[in-house]
């Protein structure tokens, strides 16, 4: 009934402005809150106003919408039922309804904050692995800008900077020669010379293998072909090659009859009329076979021409690399040991040891010794640097090397970009959970204003108090 009535009001044309400014209140009213008694009152008596023409000789109003208006009032009124919905609406505001809205707000106000949080981390962890891989690049010598075109341009570096080591082990000659009078010294025998590799290195420099094995320089060079590493095929582009299921119509090799759709495999099952069938290439009918020339041992490099694996360095073929690395270190070890020796002179045994020794071994002391185990711990580091590790190993492997590197450091900056694009969708979340927030505040405010309203309103007289609660 009271829907009805409701109805009727807010349908009506509006007689005046009182009746347009209730129809906007229980708009308004009924939009955030319930329709209670308290709005029956205020209708009633703005249709008082209104309707006053339809009032007959008896007062009573002959208008249907204020007769419906005042049996709503009056079925309120009856046994003080308005009592009970008012004190239900009080209640559900306060212990429910305000509450819940509260919660929310403050749901959101947490969920930005942890939105804010976690976009902070991403932030801190993109720029982190951006700061690994800038670093990793460093390591490596190269920018970062193409990472596989620059791994490779590396090796073309590595001919001058193994020039230089080898220019800086003519240096070392003088450490040669105390560890050689040493060891002859000591085991009287002279019959196999000490460090040969680092000796012949020492004198000529970074010489050809084969130079280094012959102790004659080569005519001629001729280094093995470098190829270009070609950039890894993506997963879905299969490169099938020229190869093509279309029959070949004019075959003279495929057996008679066959189907036209057949595919001419370049395969001749049926013997020829001459022989058994098999053509063993002895050259003497008028065809055109291949010849298989046969040469001689030793007659496949002309004499005095460095190739293959010989035309490369001594520092660029791994196992005259792995000599050289051991014949420094073992006169490394040499020189500390010598130079322990040296420095202790309680050691009377070890004094005793070297007076019968030569000038050679008796003349050096202790500042010269020291002098001479650091240029060959420096040369060692040269050749020990992170730097050159990855360039002989590009060296080595340059395709499987070359792409586990380029895949580990662009992994970092995927992965950073993920985390960016993870932070470009917290911060849409966070704009959501404020803008949520936005709007659960204005129906908390308006919840809290009709609550104190209804608590304002007097019921026969009697204030209404509210315990425990805070509006």
């Amino acid at each position: 009934h009271c829907a009805c009535a409701l109805r009727s009001v807010l349908s009506a044309p509006p007689g005046g402005s009182p009746l347009l400014l209730a129809r906007r209140s229980l708009l308004s009213a009924n939009q955030n809150s319930a329709l209670h008694y308290f709005h029956c009152l205020r209708i009633v008596e703005i249709l008082r106003g209104t309707e006053a023409s339809t009032r007959n000789l008896f007062g009573r109003y002959s208008s249907q919408r204020m007769k419906d208006w005042q049996e709503i009032v009056a079925l309120y009124e009856k046994e003080n039922t308005y009592l009970a919905e008012l004190a239900s609406l009080l209640v559900r505001s306060v212990s429910y309804e305000a509450p819940a809205l509260r919660k929310q707000i403050s749901r959101c106000q947490q969920a930005q904050q942890d939105f804010a949080r976690r976009e902070e981390e991403c932030q801190l962890a993109a720029a982190e692995l951006r700061e690994r891989f800038y670093a990793s690049c460093k390591q490596y010598g190269i920018t970062g800008d193409n990472v596989r075109q620059e791994l490779l341009a590396l090796v073309k570096e590595l001919p001058s900077l193994l020039s230089e080591i080898g220019a800086g082990a003519s240096a070392l000659t003088e450490a040669i020669e105390l560890y050689e009078a040493c060891v002859e010294f000591v085991c009287e025998s002279s019959a196999e010379p000490v460090l040969p590799l680092l000796r012949h290195v020492g004198r000529r420099g970074n010489t050809t293998v084969y130079e280094w094995r012959t102790g004659l320089e080569p005519v001629r060079v001729e280094r093995p072909e470098v190829q270009e590493v070609p950039e890894q095929p993506k997963e879905d582009a299969i490169d099938w090659g020229d190869f093509t299921l279309e029959p070949s119509g004019t075959s003279d090799g495929a057996a008679t009859g066959g189907a036209q759709d057949e595919i001419d495999w370049g395969i001749t099952l049926e013997p020829s009329p001459q022989d058994d069938g098999i053509d063993w290439g002895d050259g003497d009918g008028d065809g055109d076979g291949a010849q298989i020339a046969v040469l001689e041992a030793g007659t496949e490099v002309p004499e005095g021409v460095a190739c293959g694996s010989e035309a490369l360095t001594v520092l660029e073929l791994a196992e005259t690399r792995n000599q050289f690395l051991d014949e420094l270190m073992e006169l490394e070890l040499f020189l500390a040991q010598r130079l322990a020796e040296m420095e202790e002179e309680a050691d009377v045994l070890a004094a005793s040891q070297f007076q019968l020794a030569p000038p050679a071994l008796q003349g050096q002391s202790s500042p010269r010794v020291a002098s001479l185990l650091a240029g060959t711990r420096a040369l060692l580091g040269q050749l020990g640097t992170r730097r050159m590790q990855h360039l002989f190993t590009i060296l080595a492997s340059p395709r499987s090397y070359v792409d586990r590197v380029s895949e580990l450091l662009q992994q970092k900056l995927r992965q950073a970009e993920l985390l960016l694009a993870k932070r470009e969708a917290l911060g849409q979340k966070r704009q959501e959970a404020l803008a949520e927030q936005g709007n659960l505040e204005p129906k908390l405010d308006r919840l809290l204003d009709t609550t104190r309203e209804l608590q304002r309103l007097r019921y026969s007289g009697r204030p209404v108090n509210l315990m425990g609660v805070c509006l």
